[in-house]
C-alpha cells in the first residue's frame, strides 16, 4: 500500500511540474485554483507577449491541423477556431451564431496538435480570444486589465492536459441522485393548483417526473426568499405533499434585492452596508424584475454569509434544490441610463430624412440593458479592497453560487442540495452546476447543446444541461423529442419554456406514449449515468468526451463534433436535424448499435469500424456500446425514489472477459469515498459457458 501511494504522489508531482504559473500585475484571487503552483521564474513559454496601450496581448502561432478545445459555455463547435470569443458573463438570450459571449466565463483552452498545450487565463474581468478570426493561423489572447495570472499546462495530449487542469481547479460539485430524474419547468407555474395539475398529468400519462420548478412568480412581488401567501397559502405543507408523490420543488433565487421599506432583505442590507456602492458611497440602483433593486456585494465575505443564510427559510420548508438566476448581474436599466435616453429623445430631430438617425434612436433605447457604462459605475468591497465592478464582473454569479454552497455546509452539512446557476466562472464548478441559460427552440441550439457539453466538462462543470426544447420561441413536437433523445444523457434533464410560448410539457404535444418511452429510457440509464458522473467528479475526469480524447491516433475521429463518448462504455450520435430519419455516424472501432424504442424494446446490430448511415425514428434513441464494455440497465420507474437497483439487465459487446465497476451510494449523503459505494460486474468465460458475477442480481444478460 505504501508503494502504491508513493507512486501516486510521484505521478502527482510529475504532472504539476508540467504546470507553470505566470503572474502579471496584482491579480485578484478569483478562487479558481485550489492546488498550489509556485510562480515560474522562467520566461513565458509558447505565447509571445506584446504590450499595447497598457495592456498585454499574447499570441500563439497555430499549425493548420491544430484543434482548439475549451472555453466551456461558448458559441460554435468543439473546435473553437475561426471566431472571436469575449469572456464576459452576458445576459444574452438571443444566442445567434454571431454572439461572442454567453452567461459563463471559462478562460481555459487547449491546443491539440503536434504540440499539446493548455492555457488558463485567470482573470476576473473581460478576456478576448481571437482564435484564427483576424489571422487564420494566429491565436490572440487579450485580457482587458493588467492584473491576471496565466497557467501553462503541458501534456501528452489534450485529454491529459484537461485532467491536469481539473486537478488544478478541484473536485466538481456533486448533485443528489434525485436531480438525475426528469424535471419540468415553465415561466411560470403560478400557484399550487397549476403545479398539482402538471404532476397529475405526468403521472396519468405514465411519464416519469422528479421535480417541478418555481420561477419568479412564486415570490411575493419578486422579492428573494419570500413566498406568495395568496398563491401558496401553506408552502411547507405543499412542499411535503409534493414530496410524498416523489416530486421536489425547485425555486429560483435572483441576484437583485427589491428596494422596499419593511422588506427584511432590503432593511438588513442597508443597515449592514451589504450592497454594491456607487462612487459617492450610496447604494447602486438598477431595474430588474422587482423594479428598482440593489445588488448584494457577493465579493464581500460578510455579504455572502448574510445572503447564504437566507436559503435556510426555504430549506426549513422542505426545499432541497435551487437555481440561481439573473446573476451576471442582469440589469434592465439604470436611472442614469433612463435619464440619458430621455435627454437623447428630447433632442432628437424627428423631422430628419436620415434613416441612419432612426437606427441610432432604436439602438439607444434598445441599449438600456446591461450597459458596459453601468458595469463601470459601481464598486465592491472585497474585505477592505475597493474594486470597480467591471474588474471583477466575471466573479459575481460565481460568488453568488459560492454564497449558497457555503451556507448549505452550515444549514445541512450532511445532505446534498441541488444547486445550479446561470452565470459562472471557473471555480464555481466546486459549488454548483450550471444550465446554459435562455436558449431558443431552434435546431441550431440543440446542435450547440451537444457540442457544448464536453467543453463544459473540460472546465469542471459536470452537472449541467440546457433547457430541453428551448426556452424561447415555440417548440415543435419533433424538436422536443429529438432534444429529449439527447437530454436523456445529460445530468440536468430539464424541460423549460418561457411565458408566452407554446406549452411544452410532454403531455401537451400529443401521443404521450412516445414521450413516456423516451423518458423511461432515461430512468433505465440512471444507474450507469450516475455512476459515470460520480466517477468523473471524484477522479477529476469528464462524463462527455470528444471522440478524439478516446481515440487520439484516429485522425478522422478528431474531426467529429456531434458524436460524444458518455462514460467508459457508450458513444452517442444524436439526431439534430429536422425531418431526418437517421444520420451518418463514424465508428472509431467495432461497436454494438442499440436503438431504444422504449426502456425494454430495442433492436441491435453489430457494426464495423468506419462510416455508416443509421436510422432512428423520432421516438427512438440510438446509442453504441464499445467492444468489451457493458451497459447496466435497471427497470424504469415514475421517479428516482421508486427506482429499483437490486436487479440489472446487462448488455455487453464482448469477445473477452469484462469487468465494470459501478458507483452506487444513497444519493443524498456525502460519504463519497467509501469502498462500499463500488459494485463490480464481471462477465467471464465468454467462449465457453456464459456467466456473470456480481453482488447484484442480474435479471438478463445479453451478450453480442
Amino acid at each position: 500500500m505504501k508503494s502504491f501511494f508513493a507512486e501516486k504522489y510521484k505521478e502527482h508531482e510529475r504532472r504539476f511540474n508540467m504546470i507553470k504559473k505566470f503572474v502579471y500585475g496584482s491579480p485578484i484571487d478569483t478562487g479558481a485554483v485550489v492546488m498550489p503552483v509556485e510562480q515560474s521564474q522562467d520566461p513565458l513559454q509558447y505565447l509571445s507577449e506584446i504590450e499595447m496601450n497598457d495592456k498585454m496581448i499574447f499570441n500563439y502561432a497555430m499549425e493548420n491541423d491544430d484543434i482548439v478545445y475549451g472555453l466551456g459555455e461558448a458559441n460554435g463547435g468543439l473546435n473553437k477556431r475561426g471566431a472571436v470569443y469575449r469572456s464576459f458573463c452576458t445576459d444574452e438570450p438571443n444566442q445567434t451564431e454571431d454572439k461572442a459571449s454567453f452567461y459563463g466565463a471559462h478562460n481555459f483552452i487547449v491546443i491539440s496538435g503536434m504540440i499539446n498545450v493548455g492555457f488558463f487565463i485567470d482573470c476576473a474581468s473581460e478576456v478576448k480570444f481571437d482564435i484564427g478570426y483576424t489571422a487564420s493561423g494566429m491565436l490572440n489572447i487579450e485580457p482587458s486589465c493588467p492584473d491576471f495570472t496565466i497557467y501553462v499546462i503541458e501534456g501528452k495530449g489534450a485529454y491529459d492536459i484537461v485532467k491536469q487542469f481539473r486537478e488544478l481547479i478541484g473536485r466538481s460539485y456533486i448533485a443528489p441522485l434525485w436531480a438525475f430524474g426528469y424535471q419540468q419547468s415553465r415561466w411560470s407555474y403560478m400557484n399550487e393548483d397549476e403545479i398539482r395539475e402538471v404532476v397529475k398529468k405526468h403521472r396519468e400519462a405514465g411519464i416519469p417526473l422528479d421535480a417541478v420548478y418555481l420561477d419568479i412568480d412564486y415570490m411575493e412581488d419578486y422579492k428573494d426568499f419570500t413566498v406568495s401567501e395568496e398563491r401558496f397559502p401553506d408552502f411547507p405543507g405543499f412542499v411535503n405533499e409534493m414530496k410524498e408523490q416523489g416530486i421536489r420543488l425547485v425555486p429560483i433565487i435572483d441576484a437583485g434585492v427589491k428596494i422596499e421599506d419593511g422588506y427584511e432583505m432590503y432593511e438588513e442590507g442597508r443597515q449592514y452596508q451589504l450592497f454594491c456602492k456607487k462612487s459617492d458611497g450610496t447604494d447602486f440602483v438598477a431595474g430588474v424584475w422587482p423594479g428598482k433593486t440593489h445588488f448584494p456585494d457577493f465579493m464581500n465575505t460578510g455579504a455572502r454569509m448574510w445572503f447564504g443564510s437566507k436559503y435556510k427559510s426555504l430549506i426549513d420548508s422542505g426545499i432541497e434544490g435551487f437555481w440561481n438566476d439573473m446573476n451576471e448581474p442582469a440589469m434592465f436599466y439604470t436611472e442614469e441610463g433612463i435619464a440619458e435616453a430621455k435627454e437623447y429623445v428630447r433632442s432628437f430631430d424627428f423631422d430628419t430624412n436620415d434613416p441612419g438617425k432612426f437606427f441610432e434612436l432604436k439602438d439607444k433605447l434598445m441599449g438600456l440593458s446591461n450597459r458596459q457604462k453601468d458595469y463601470e459605475s459601481f464598486y465592491h468591497n472585497m474585505d477592505g479592497r475597493i474594486v470597480r465592478h467591471d474588474q471583477v464582473h466575471n466573479l459575481y454569479g460565481a460568488y453568488m453560487t459560492r454564497a449558497a454552497a457555503d451556507a448549505f455546509e452550515q444549514i445541512a452539512p450532511d445532505k446534498r442540495i441541488l444547486l445550479f446557476s446561470r452565470a459562472s466562472y471557473i471555480g464555481s464548478h466546486r459549488s454548483g452546476g450550471i444550465w446554459t441559460g435562455d436558449n431558443q427552440s431552434w435546431w441550431s441550439h440543440l446542435t450547440m447543446n451537444i457540442k457544448m457539453m464536453p467543453s463544459l466538462n473540460m472546465c469542471g462543470y459536470i452537472y449541467s444541461g440546457a433547457d430541453l426544447g428551448g426556452f424561447g420561441c415555440n417548440c415543435t413536437r419533433e424538436l422536443l423529442m429529438r432534444w429529449l433523445g439527447f437530454g436523456i444523457f445529460t445530468p440536468l434533464m430539464r424541460n423549460h419554456s418561457a411565458i408566452g410560448t407554446r406549452r411544452q410539457e410532454c403531455y401537451s404535444l400529443g401521443n404521450t406514449e412516445d414521450f413516456r418511452s423516451i423518458i423511461s429510457i432515461r430512468y433505465s440509464l440512471i444507474p450507469y449515468l450516475y455512476s459515470e458522473y460520480m466517477k468523473a467528479c471524484l477522479n477529476n475526469d469528464m462524463l462527455f468526451k470528444p471522440l478524439a480524447f478516446e481515440y487520439p491516433s484516429d485522425n478522422f475521429a478528431r474531426t467529429v463534433e456531434d458524436q460524444l463518448m458518455v462514460g467508459e462504455s457508450i458513444m452517442i450520435a444524436p439526431i439534430h436535424e429536422a425531418n431526418a430519419i437517421g444520420r451518418y455516424v463514424y465508428l472509431p472501432e467495432d461497436m454494438l448499435l442499440v436503438v431504444f424504442k422504449s426502456s425494454s424494446v430495442r433492436r441491435y446490430q453489430i457494426m464495423k469500424k468506419g462510416m455508416h448511415y443509421i436510422t432512428a425514428a423520432v421516438n427512438e434513441v440510438p446509442l453504441f456500446i464499445r467492444r468489451n464494455k457493458l451497459l447496466p440497465l435497471c427497470r424504469t420507474s415514475e421517479c428516482t425514489d421508486k427506482m429499483d437497483t437490486s436487479m440489472f439487465e446487462i448488455i455487453a459487446f464482448t469477445d473477452d472477459n469484462i469487468e465494470y465497476t459501478m458507483y452506487e451510494d444513497d444519493g443524498i449523503s456525502k460519504n463519497y469515498d467509501s469502498p462500499e459505494n463500488y459494485v463490480s460486474f464481471e462477465i467471464k468465460d465468454v467462449d465457453g459457458v456464459l456467466g456473470a458475477v456480481s453482488s447484484k442480481t442480474i435479471v438478463k444478460l445479453s451478450l453480442f
